[in-house]
C-alpha cells in the first residue's frame, strides 16, 4: 500500500480526528494552567513538556494530512480550513523569543481555535456567518441611516434640556446605542424632561423600528443563510458533481501512482 494511500486513511478515520481534538482540549487546558504563577513554579517543566509534545502532534498531523494528497499536495491548500490550520502551526514554531514573540503568544492562543476546525457544527456557523456578511452590510447601512436620522432629532429634540445624552450628535449617537441594548432607556428618557406626545413617539418609534425591526432582520439573514449552508452542504454529501469531479481526481491519482511503481519507464 502506498504512503499516501495510508496517510488518506489515517486522515479520515474517526480515531485519528477524535485524537486530534484532544489534544486541541489538552492544549487549551495547558494555556489555561499557564495563566497561574503558581501552577508555573510548581508545574513549569512538565508544562513545558506537554508544550513542546502538543506541537509535535501538531506537526506531525499537518504532515499526514499534506500527505493524504498523493501526488497533488497543493490540493491541501484548496480547503481555507486546511490553510488555516497550517499557518497557525506555522507560526507557533517562530522562536518565543525575540521580535516574533507576541505573534507566537496569538498562534498558541489560535491553536485553542482549532477545535472550530475539527468540528463540522461548527464550521457550518462560521461559514454562515462569512456568507452573511455581504447581506449585513446592507442592514448596517440601515441601521447607520436610523442612528443619524434620529441623532440629529434627538439634538434639536433634547440637546439643550439633557446635553450629557443629547449635547452633539455624537452623543446622540451613542445615547442611541445604549437604546438600542434596552438597558436604561427609561431613566434617559426622564432626564429628556417631561414625557410629551412628542417624547414618547420618538423612543417608541425608534425602539421598534431600531431594535424589533432591524435586529430581527439580523436574525432573518443569518437564519437565511445558515438554511443555505446547510442545502450546500447536503447537496456535496449527497454527490454534487463537482464533488464527484474532486473523487475520481483523486482516485486517479491513487492508481496512477501504483501503475508508476509497478512500471518506472511507463507514461500514464
Amino acid at each position: 500500500m502506498l504512503i499516501s494511500d495510508r496517510c488518506r486513511r489515517l486522515a479520515d478515520s474517526r480515531a485519528f480526528h477524535h485524537a486530534i481534538l484532544c489534544v486541541i482540549v489538552l492544549n487549551a487546558a495547558v494555556m489555561g494552567l499557564e495563566t497561574s504563577a503558581w501552577v508555573r513554579r510548581t508545574w513549569g517543566p512538565l508544562l513545558l513538556a506537554l508544550e513542546y509534545g502538543v506541537q509535535a502532534v501538531f506537526v506531525a498531523e499537518m504532515l499526514i494530512r499534506i500527505a493524504a494528497h498523493g501526488s497533488r499536495p497543493l490540493a491541501f491548500f484548496r480547503d481555507g480550513w486546511n490553510v488555516f490550520d497550517l499557518g497557525v502551526v506555522a507560526v507557533s514554531l517562530l522562536p518565543v523569543a525575540g521580535p516574533f514573540a507576541t505573534v507566537v503568544r496569538l498562534a498558541r492562543v489560535l491553536r485553542v481555535a482549532r477545535v472550530v476546525s475539527g468540528l463540522p457544527e461548527l464550521r457550518l456557523i462560521i461559514g454562515t456567518m462569512l456568507r452573511s456578511i455581504p447581506s449585513l452590510g446592507h442592514v448596517m447601512l440601515l441601521l447607520g441611516l436610523l442612528l443619524y436620522i434620529y441623532g440629529v432629532l434627538g439634538y434639536y429634540l433634547f440637546g439643550q434640556i439633557d446635553p450629557e445624552h443629547w449635547g452633539s450628535l455624537g452623543r446622540a449617537v451613542s445615547t442611541l446605542f445604549v437604546i438600542i441594548t434596552l438597558e436604561g432607556w427609561v431613566e434617559i428618557q426622564k432626564a429628556g424632561g417631561p414625557t410629551t406626545v412628542g417624547v414618547w413617539m420618538f423612543y417608541t418609534s425608534f425602539i421598534v423600528v431600531a431594535v424589533f425591526v432591524v435586529i430581527n432582520l439580523f436574525i432573518a439573514v443569518v437564519l437565511n443563510n445558515l438554511e443555505k449552508t446547510r442545502r450546500d452542504d447536503s447537496a456535496v454529501a449527497a454527490g454534487d458533481p463537482l464533488a464527484r469531479i474532486r473523487e475520481i481526481r483523486r482516485q486517479l491519482d491513487v492508481m496512477e501512482e501504483v501503475l508508476k511503481r509497478k512500471d518506472p519507464t511507463r507514461t500514464v
